[in-house]
């Protein structure tokens, strides 16, 4: 288990590219999870969700921002969906 006493809500998130992926709402167990805003709305036009990232992707935290082991890409691909 990792120590994620320094992620904060509010952090941005960005890949190993340097590409952004979100912005924390909260840590919750091994999962880091996304605000709504960063999400894109459904292709049937309704809101944006919740998303959940693996906190084992935590590269470096640097200042207020969290660089990720994986590229944006990668780490959008890990995504789950807050229910």
């Amino acid at each position: 288990m990792h120590d994620h006493s320094n992620i904060k809500e509010h952090m941005k998130v960005i890949g190993a590219d340097g590409v952004h992926v979100g912005t924390v709402d909260h840590v919750d167990g091994e999962r880091i999870k996304l605000t709504k805003q960063d999400s894109p709305a459904t292709q049937d036009g309704t809101g944006a969700k919740h998303h959940y990232l693996p906190a084992g992707l935590v590269a470096a935290i640097e200042g207020d921002t969290i660089r990720l082991s994986a590229t944006a890409q990668n780490a959008v691909d890990m995504f789950e969906e807050a229910e």
